[in-house]
């Protein structure tokens, strides 16, 4: 009798234990992060298509033999506001809506819950990376604070009639997304578009000034990363940043270091950061111990995650391997299962063996 008395109280711990361990440890429900990449590729997907339309109604046409799936997100080869080379076949891959859904994968990732406090520094050469970080921070329902730059590569954001002011401005408008540039820069050539025609810099500096956003106008790398660093902390109010995500090749984000060229696209481990003179704010955040995203090579990206590169027509939002694999239980949840099981069997086992004797 007092031996089963102790089996009922072993049995009792043991699965008291189990269940802290749940609670405690991030084994969040396969379907619930199903659920939440769903949605935020779902909102993806709307983004874009409202963008379509807003493009229509402003008489802007779309060459759909650059935008082969008239998402409306393709930029042209030249402008007066374009930086820089850019991949055409990299830029239709991104505006897949399921981009969001991995956005919110790799945030889970590295441990980002609901209602924290995100970091984004963008390159408008990605606009439909914008969309899918907007989106998945939506879905997350987290508070994202994000400095873009308006100048882009090729087929980027280059349209100066659409360019990356004009898309945010309308997603606000239409309360599609509601997260607001804590500041806005030029990009290129140090921050300040020194690589861009003078004609193409006048045009922007004045849509950023129109905008009334903060303007930020510093060609030294390390003062342009303090200048940001205490944007976001000023904007964290408090809360801590819990990932800081890249999206494409700003200098101000990446640096000058050659050393970002070893990064890995996605959910990166920086094993080693620049000096201050070539630090971008990657490795600023890398530094404070701030897990980085890093959204560039997106070629290595989708291939990673099993996305398709530039594909024809767009997935629906929730295909790609990346859905499938989370039907899988998680490798942690299982074995502290069986953990679980072999100890309640021993204790069980003991007391049987104890009744036999």
């Amino acid at each position: 009798m007092i031996r089963s008395s102790q089996t009922v109280v072993w049995t009792f711990l043991l699965s008291l234990i189990f269940y802290g361990a749940v609670q405690i440890f991030p084994f969040e429900s396969r379907s619930q992060l199903q659920r939440t990449m769903l949605q935020a590729s779902r909102q993806m997907a709307h983004a874009e298509m409202a963008l379509k339309k807003y493009q229509e109604v402003l008489g802007l046409s779309t060459d759909k033999a650059i935008d082969i799936n008239a998402t409306g997100l393709i930029g042209i080869e030249f402008s007066e506001i374009t930086t820089s080379v850019g991949r055409l076949e990299a830029k239709r891959t991104t505006t897949n809506p399921n981009l969001a859904g991995l956005v919110v994968l790799l945030l889970h990732q590295a441990g980002v819950c609901t209602g924290d406090t995100i970091a984004v520094g963008a390159s408008g050469s990605f606009p439909a990376l914008i969309l899918a970080v907007l989106s998945a921070s939506e879905a997350m329902q987290l508070r994202t604070l994000v400095i873009p730059s308006l100048g882009a590569s090729q087929f980027g954001a280059n349209r100066p009639d659409f360019h990356w002011l004009v898309m945010h401005g309308f997603l606000l408008r239409e309360g599609i997304f509601s997260t607001v540039p804590l500041a806005v820069s030029l990009g290129g050539e140090e921050d300040v578009a020194k690589n861009m025609p003078s004609s193409g810099r006048a045009f922007l500096k004045n849509a950023i000034l129109s905008s009334g956003f903060p303007f930020i106008q510093e060609p030294d790398l390390v003062q342009n990363v303090q200048l940001r660093m205490s944007l976001f902390e000023k904007g964290a109010q408090g809360s801590d940043i819990k990932a800081f995500i890249n999206i494409g090749g700003s200098i101000s984000n990446i640096g000058t270091d050659s050393e970002v060229l070893k990064l890995r696209p996605g959910l990166v481990e920086v094993k080693r950061i620049p000096p201050p003179e070539r630090r971008g704010l990657l490795y600023a955040m890398a530094a404070r111990g701030i897990p980085v995203i890093h959204l560039l090579f997106v070629r290595g990206l989708v291939q990673d995650y099993g996305l398709p590169y530039d594909p024809v027509p767009l997935p629906q939002p929730g295909e790609g391997v990346m859905y499938r694999n989370l039907d899988q239980i998680s490798l942690e949840f299982l074995l502290l299962s069986l953990v679980y099981i072999a100890l309640l069997a021993a204790v069980l086992f003991k007391d049987r063996k104890f009744h036999y004797e």
